[in-house]
Formats: structure tokens, C-alpha cells, sequence
């Protein structure tokens, strides 16, 4: 038996103690207000210990609470989602077998942490406890970031397979014209999705690497050669059209591998806000699809994402880089109607932007359909009081994120609402619905709406919370709605102190 149905059994056995249904209150068909929509996330960076752990070596309480504290500033500012780094250079900041501990975590690659625990797995149960998604967000190809302190540890591939790992600048990269490399990190993402309960999963904007210069200012090609006399040359492909065919066929597979094992998990891209150059004509910049060999207008127009999150780090008047801009642009590409959610330069805010351009970029995108954006990075939005405060004005409201419909639309079983009261304060409490004559999956979030004089109050509340008090005047209805993990809401369960005889019915809710 649940929690939640054990002390629902308590409420109503305990004579003297709890009077069942409060006076006055009875069923009644509601139709309460639509509860706002926007994805509000912030990557929660690990590379370099930019957002987490504050510096490699912390003792476990101490990662601990940093963690916990994160994720309890994020509910503050009324986020939605957490995109946590859990593999920043073929490693992990999770139990795995198949890569080394992060140096991120303890200074060292390799070495676990002491007393143990699993970080990804606290966070998702934090996560959830606290309302937000949690993604699991990979680096897909770095192999070693130019600022390690520590070697591979000797479970690293670029040890168990230096054979597949290049030397490029400062770094160490996979090379993705292996097919060994693509089927390994395959492997590793499905591990994660497999074993843990996240939301989503996304890759970041690396996938060939940047291009890097010698010392006389000249871009230096990836020492790709061999691979692609070995696989490219054969099929008749020139060197670039064979490096994006092993990106896209990379992108669909890991698309397709993740609605294998769990349909539900959804996937992400945030590549480089700059598709090519000229698109739209009036901009100009780096050329993604030929220096690192994203073509990722197919990847959005061809349905391999469930999300995709360009990087708009320009500012709003930019005249070669403009947000709206570019941000219309990736908007007409999207002929499948996936969410849409730029990546916000919020780390600029001080720097090159004013604090008032983030709010002016959301403002935009909310013009959109299925609003939403993240943030990069999370501890920069706790650190900066002139940003920490144009999100508290612009999210003033919690929001639950928006839906993926191509996913599924079979709405939750309405969940079964009483109200009832103890020691003069009422209190709602609640459990899942059945879903034919079985118990009805936990919900994911649930939304509670009450009516008082007229106006109608919402609350997001997390899945494993299956009660709220009122204090002050009770409200004069209180509706509650089951939410599952693609966003659908079931039927509502209400209860009215007025007698009526049609819906109650809004036309709109107050804008966010």
C-alpha cells in the first residue's frame, strides 16, 4: 500500500480526529483554467566545476548539500527543469561500468567517491521531489577537456582504445567516423536511460570539434584521414558530406535507440545557434554545418529531437546575430512541430548584456507556441542579483512544461480528491485514480486550482506530494489534476461549496 493511501485509510478511520468531507463541499463538474505553459530550464554545468561540485575533492556531505541547494534555488526562481552535465569527457558523474568517475567529483579520474553515492541518482530524486525534470545532458565525443587536472584513469577509452581517440589542439577527442566510437556512446546514454529515471536526454553543440589554428593562425583539420579512407572514401563520399553523414546517422540512432527503451524519455540537441551563415540573409557568423559538421535543420526537420534548444547567445538588436531573428527562422524550420526552447546567454548579463535583455528575449518567445527556454548556467542565475531578479518578475507564476503530443496523448486517471479538516485547518488530500480496475501510475506533478471570490489560484505540485493546507478563508472550490510525464492532464477532480448546475468555464488564464 502507498504512502499516500495509508494515510488516506488513517484520515478515515480515526473518528474525532478528522471529520471527513468538509461541510458544505460536494462534487461537481469544474472546467478550472488552463495552468500555464513554459519550459524553464538551466544547464547545470560539472565541466570545470562551473555549477557542481564548487571545486573537485568536497567531502560527499559537503556535494551533497551544494547539490540539494541548487536544485532548491531553482524551485525558488520557479524553474521547471534541471539539464545536469553527467558526462562532460568520457566519464561520469554517476555509478558506471562503462566509464571512470569524473575528476569533477573528487580531483582524481577514476576514483569514486568516499563514503559512496551515485550524484545522478540523487539528483533525480531530488529533482522530482521538488517538481523539476531532470535530463541527463552528455558531451558525446570530448574525450579531454583541455583545462583536466587529472590523466585518463586506465578504464578511460582513450586508454582501453587509443586507436579510436585524437589528439586535436589541446584535447583529446573520440573520432566519430569509428563506428565503434558511435556504438559506444550509444551504449553509455542507453546505460543512463536504462538505469535511471530521468526526463530527457541532451547533447550539447560539440560534435566534431571546433576548429582549432597553429601558431601562424591557420585552422588545422582533424586528424581524421585514415577514418575516412577506411569508411568514406569507398562510398564515393567527399571528406565533409562523409563527416555530417556519420553526425546524422549518429543523431537518428540515438533517437531511435532511446524511444526503444523508454518512449517516454525525451531527447534534446542545443547545437550552435547558427545554422549557416545567410540564414536568414541578414546573418552572418560561424558556419556550423561546415566546420563541425552539424546539419541540425535536418535533424529538427527529419524528427530525431524532441526538443531542440539552439544557442541564441546574441542580444535582441544585434544586426548579424539577431535573437528574434534567428529565433523565427529556427521556428519555420520546424515543420514537425517539435518543442522549441533557445539556449539563453544568461552568463553575459553584466558583461555584454544589460540584466533586462534576458527578460526582453523571453518576452519574444513567448510569442511562440509551447514557450520555453533554458538558461546557461544555473549557479550564474543565483549569483547575479540583477538576473536573479528579471526571472522572479518574468516567472512570477509556476509553470508546468509544455507537452510532446507525438509522444502520446492518453490523458492520466483523474485523481481522487478530498477535503478535510483538523484542528480548524482544511486540508486537501489526494491519491491516484484507477486506470480500469488497477491503481493509476504516480503522477508526475500535480496541478491544484482553487476559486475564491471569483479569482482562481494555481499550484504545481510535485508527484510525491499528495496533500496541501489552506489557511485563511477556504476556498470556495478546489479543483486537482493529475499530470504525467509528457505533460498530459486527466479529467479534474472537484469540489464545491456552491450548489451549480452548468460548468464553471474561463476563456483564458493571466498571462506568465
Amino acid at each position: 500500500m502507498t504512502s499516500s493511501r495509508i494515510y488516506l485509510a488513517l484520515v478515515l478511520l480515526l473518528p474525532g480526529l478528522l471529520r471527513a468531507q468538509s461541510p458544505g463541499y460536494d462534487t461537481a463538474w469544474v472546467i478550472p483554467p488552463e495552468p500555464p505553459r513554459e519550459f524553464r530550464g538551466a544547464w547545470l554545468a560539472t565541466v570545470g566545476n562551473i555549477d557542481w561540485p564548487s571545486k573537485p575533492g568536497l567531502p560527499v556531505a559537503q556535494q551533497k548539500a551544494e547539490l540539494l541547494a541548487l536544485l532548491d534555488h531553482a524551485v525558488q526562481l520557479k524553474l521547471n527543469a534541471i539539464i545536469f552535465q553527467v558526462r562532460p569527457s568520457s566519464d561520469a558523474l554517476y555509478d558506471s561500468a562503462l566509464e571512470p568517475w569524473s575528476e569533477y567529483l573528487t580531483g582524481h579520474m577514476g576514483q569514486a567517491p568516499e563514503p559512496f553515492y551515485d550524484p545522478l541518482a540523487l539528483a533525480v530524486a531530488a529533482a522530482h521531489a521538488r517538481g523539476l525534470e531532470l535530463h541527463a545532458w552528455f558531451n558525446p565525443f570530448r574525450a579531454q577537456h583541455r583545462l583536466a587536472k587529472s590523466p585518463p584513469s586506465p578504464t578511460h577509452f582513450a586508454r582501453t582504445h587509443p586507436e579510436l581517440v585524437r589528439r586535436y589542439g589541446d584535447e583529446l577527442d573520440l573520432d566519430p567516423g569509428e563506428p565503434a566510437v558511435r556504438a559506444h556512446v550509444l551504449q553509455v546514454v542507453l546505460d543512463v536511460v536504462n538505469r535511471y529515471d530521468i526526463d530527457g536526454v541532451q547533447f550539447d553543440d560539440y560534435f566534431y570539434p571546433y576548429p582549432v589554428k597553429d601558431a601562424r593562425g591557420q585552422e588545422v583539420d582533424f586528424p581524421d584521414q585514415v577514418t575516412w579512407q577506411t569508411y568514406g572514401a569507398p562510398q564515393g563520399l567527399d571528406h565533409a558530406t562523409w563527416r555530417r553523414q556519420n553526425i546524422n546517422r549518429f543523431v537518428q540512432g540515438i533517437y531511435n535507440g532511446i524511444k526503444i527503451a523508454k518512449p517516454w524519455v525525451k531527447f534534446g540537441i542545443s547545437p550552435f545557434g547558427i545554422w549557416r551563415p545567410y540564414n536568414p540573409p541578414s546573418v552572418r557568423g560561424f558556419d556550423s554545418y561546415a566546420k563541425i559538421y552539424a546539419d541540425s535543420r535536418l535533424w529538427l526537420a527529419s524528427g530525431w529531437v524532441d526538443y531542440f534548444t539552439p544557442q541564441l547567445y546574441w542580444p535582441v538588436a544585434s544586426p548579424q546575430q539577431s535573437f528574434p531573428a534567428l529565433l523565427q527562422w529556427w521556428q519555420q524550420q520546424n515543420i514537425l512541430h517539435r518543442n522549441l526552447w533557445p539556449g539563453l546567454a544568461d552568463y553575459e548579463t553584466g558583461a555584454k548584456f544589460s540584466h533586462t535583455e534576458i527578460g526582453q528575449e523571453i518576452a519574444i518567445e513567448r510569442h511562440w507556441p509551447n514557450a520555453g527556454e533554458i538558461h546557461f548556467h544555473l549557479r550564474n542565475l543565483l549569483e547575479n542579483p540583477a538576473l536573479n531578479q528579471e526571472l522572479r518578475f518574468n516567472y512570477s507564476q509556476t509553470a508546468l512544461v509544455p507537452p510532446s503530443p507525438w509522444l502520446g496523448v492518453t490523458p492520466p486517471a483523474k485523481p481522487v480528491l478530498q477535503l478535510l479538516t483538523q484542528n480548524g485547518v482544511q486540508r486537501a488530500i489526494w491519491e491516484p485514480g484507477y486506470a480500469g480496475n488497477s491503481p493509476a501510475k504516480p503522477a508526475r506533478n500535480w496541478v491544484l486550482q482553487t476559486r475564491s471570490n471569483g479569482q482562481w489560484q494555481t499550484e504545481i505540485l510535485p508527484g510525491p506530494q499528495y496533500s496541501w493546507s489552506f489557511f485563511g478563508p477556504t476556498p470556495q472550490t478546489v479543483v486537482l489534476r493529475a499530470v504525467d510525464r509528457l505533460g498530459n492532464l486527466s479529467n479534474p477532480a472537484s469540489l464545491t461549496r456552491a450548489v451549480r448546475t452548468h460548468p464553471v468555464l474561463l476563456s483564458h488564464y493571466p498571462k506568465i
